[in-house]
Formats: C-alpha cells, structure tokens, sequence
C-alpha cells in the first residue's frame, strides 16, 4: 500500500506543478494581449482553455493526494509532495521552452536523491486510519498558537525573514490540512454519511483555505528563494511528526537520525537552488508571474 501512496502522491505532485505552469502560461497570455481593467481580468482567464485545464490538473491532483493520504503514511504522502518542485521544473521547462542550466539539473538530483534518502532512512510505517478527538485538541492549540506567534513575529521583519517565517507558518497549516484530510477520509469506512458529518471534513476546508491565503502573503513578503526552504522541510518535517502524534505512525530513527538529517540538508539546499530557476520562480523573459 506504501508504493501505491507514493505513486499516488507523485501523480498529486505533478498535478499540482501542471496547474501552477498552465495557469502561469495564461497568466502571460493575458498580459502579453490587450490590456483588461483588472476587475474583468479574472474573466478573461476564466475563458481561457489554458486556465481550465490548470484547473481541472488541480482538481485531480487535489482527488490524487486524498487517494494517497487514504492508502498511506502521512509521514510519506507529505514529503513526496515536495516533489512538486521537481515537477514545476521539468514541466516549466516545456511549456516556456527554456532549458534549465547545469546548476539547476544539480540541484533537481540533489533534491530527488535527498528525498529518497530520507524516506528510505525513515522508514515511516504503519498507522491508524482516524484520529482520537482528545488528541486533536492537544494539537489545534499547540499549532494554532505556534501559526499566531510566527506570524505576529513576522510582521516586524524585513523582506527575506518575513517570507521565511511566513512560509514556516503556511507549511504548518498544510501539514495539518493534510492530517485533517486523512482523518477525515478514514472514516469513509463508516459510509459516506460519516465523511459528510465529520467535523474534520469541514476543518481541512477552512484550514486548507487559511493556509493558501497565507501563501499569498508569503510569496509576497519576499521572493521564492527565502521562503521556499522553509515550505519544503516544514511541510515535510511536521507531517512526519503529526504522523506519529496522530496516527501512531512508525518511524526508524536511532543511529539513523544522523544520515537522516544530511539527507533533509541535501534536500533543503537542492530546494534552494531549484528556487532559483527562473522557471520554477515565475520570472525571466516570458515575465511568467
């Protein structure tokens, strides 16, 4: 069932690099034609097949990471997400037809290698499919503090530090919609009655919509190379962690932790680098953003 959640998790990965590159692309096309007043310049993209089928990858990509998150380890599904990265590269590179320099391919493989490793090393296994309620609440306040303290924090920063901080704080909120998502989805084996009353269905919503508003705050607060790191491994780190406070995930760790945390060092340059990339940052000659 792993391979089948990693597989799944891959597929929801690149759906979402897909997404993000076409809806990019009509973005461009817009701008690159006559000028719209900009209350009329979301209908414009609306009407674009471009932009529809960003949508539509988004749709599935959102359909995949459920599928996986219901037949795996949170602490696998999450950090394979992080290969979405990956995915904006190669797909970027088609779309906008620009071929990424030998730095950028370094980092691509220092990433995947760095991800393998980890979750080779780690092991994450095993797991229940819901979550008991008194842990829940343990949880929601701790992370609910956490999330408020970092961003009243990165209010008083400057440009760089705001965007990592922010970006800590929405990799939190992914992390916990993803928890939400699988808790909620386990309990589809109740009925769907029971996945449409869960509290924890509707939770992931509001979550999920926080933390991409939060996102939005992020990308401006500074560029993509100081708070990318931080999305990667928070994302990653947490999910692993909640992995194992909620759903009693099993992890290898020991004398494993040392390789363990080099990998996440590989991973976490090689994401630094790749967010340099014009490609995966949005910029460059098609001013892609």
């Amino acid at each position: 069932m792993t391979v089948l959640s990693i597989c799944l998790a891959l597929l929801a990965a690149l759906g979402n690099a897909v997404a993000s590159v076409l809806q990019r692309r009509a973005a461009a096309d817009e701008k690159a034609g006559r000028p719209t007043p900009k209350v009329s310049w979301l209908f414009h993209l609306l009407r674009r097949p471009v932009w529809l089928w960003g949508a539509g990858a988004l749709a599935l990509s959102g359909a995949c990471q459920a599928a996986a998150l219901a037949t795996g380890p949170l602490a696998v599904v999450q950090p394979v997400m992080t290969t979405e990265l990956l995915f904006t590269l190669v797909v970027g590179s088609v779309v906008f037809r620009s071929r990424p320099d030998r730095r950028t391919r370094w980092a691509f493989v220092a990433m995947a290698a760095g991800l393998a490793a980890f979750l080779a090393l780690a092991s994450p296994s095993g797991g229940r499919s819901t979550v008991p309620g008194n842990r829940w609440l343990v949880v929601a306040a701790s992370v609910s503090a956490l999330v408020l303290v970092l961003v009243v924090t990165a209010l008083r920063l400057p440009s760089s530090p705001r965007a990592a901080v922010l970006g800590t704080a929405t990799a939190i909120g992914f992390s916990c919609t993803a928890a939400l998502m699988k808790d909620a989805i386990g309990r589809l084996t109740d009925g769907v009655g029971a996945l449409l009353t869960a509290w924890q269905t509707y939770a992931a919503l509001g979550v999920g919509l926080l933390s991409f508003l939060l996102l939005q705050a992020t990308l401006r607060a500074g560029t993509l190379v100081a708070s990318q790191p931080a999305l990667t491994l928070g994302d990653a780190l947490l999910s692993v962690v909640l992995g194992a406070v909620l759903f009693d995930e099993e992890l290898a760790l020991g004398l494993r932790i040392v390789p363990e945390a080099a990998a996440l060092t590989v991973l976490a340059l090689g994401s630094v680098q790749l967010a340099r990339s014009p490609v995966v940052a949005g910029q460059g000659k098609e001013d892609m953003w």
